[in-house]
């Protein structure tokens, strides 16, 4: 008889693991993601075992019970085609919803062969997010520029609350401070009115999120934060549906490298897409 398929709680050291497989598949995973995407919510992570072996995972990530987010999702490449992905995908989904508040808004960073799949699922397109590649050059200091750690993280949340679903300082509080990583703050008359992060991959760095009121101010941060890495890879994910933010990537020269459908479960949240810039991360929303 074959093994059964066994769905549960996933352990820390397994998240590990699943990070290997990602960086694998060329999803190129920061370097401290897993554990600060651990630290968000412990919960928040799903195994599926075949035989006393990890086949497979992926996140359900919950913050505050208000908003969800689901990714990570991967198979082990040997036990893809034999229909794990779908019971995995489906218990994921189920257990995220019973992890929330009603009605239940769930979001996701999918690739778009598995569109149909997700809408089968319940999922509704939104846009699409596009990974640009290109090179960080070093950048004069700009005075509108202030490390992040000097803006109260109130006021970081307050600022990011508005352009994410959902409150998450504990996650922000992480991701600002992460070793190698770079945090900067656009201020104007004492006000903020933008900010952003660059960390180190396993291969070069991501920026995400960089969020801003303005084109100008999107570009100054940009540049600010692709000064960490002169000469480096530089990556952003850049929502489609912001024409700016597609300009800014024209503009420094990114090359479009890969891209995925954000879709939702629920009633799609009303954000200032024209502030977003950068998505923070496609495993985390």
């Amino acid at each position: 008889m074959l093994p059964e398929l066994v769905i549960r709680e996933m352990k820390r050291a397994e998240l590990d693991i699943l990070v290997e497989w990602a960086a694998n598949e060329g999803w190129n995973p920061g370097l401290t993601d897993a554990q600060i995407f651990w630290d968000t919510d412990p919960q928040g992570f799903v195994a599926a075992e075949l035989g006393g072996e990890l086949i497979g995972g992926g996140s359900i990530v919950s913050y505050e019970g208000r908003f969800g987010f689901m990714g990570f999702f991967i198979i082990r490449a040997d036990h893809r085609r034999k229909g794990f992905g779908e019971r995995l995908w489906v218990h994921r989904r189920d257990l995220l919803i019973s992890r929330l508040r009603a009605p239940a808004v769930i979001g996701m960073d999918g690739v778009f062969n598995m569109r149909g799949f997700y809408a089968r699922g319940g999922f509704v397109f939104y846009n699409r997010d596009l990974r640009f590649e290109g090179v960080g050059a070093a950048a004069r200091p700009d005075a509108a520029l202030v490390d992040l750690s000097t803006v109260s993280l109130a006021e970081v949340a307050c600022y990011d609350a508005a352009r994410f679903p959902a409150p998450r300082d504990v996650f922000l509080k992480a991701w600002i401070t992460q070793p190698g990583s770079r945090a900067l703050g656009a201020v104007q008359h004492g006000v903020l009115r933008g900010f952003g992060v660059i960390r180190p991959c396993r291969r070069g760095f991501k920026i995400g999120p960089l969020f801003a009121a303005d084109a100008e101010t999107a570009d100054t941060l940009f540049r600010g934060l692709g000064d960490l890495s002169p000469g480096k890879p530089i990556f952003i994910d850049v929502p489609e549906n912001n024409p700016q933010a597609m300009a800014l990537a024209q503009r420094h020269g990114l090359r479009e490298v890969f891209g995925c459908a954000r879709m939702y479960y629920g009633p799609a949240p009303l954000l200032p897409f024209n502030e977003i810039f950068g998505v923070t991360t496609f495993e985390l929303g």
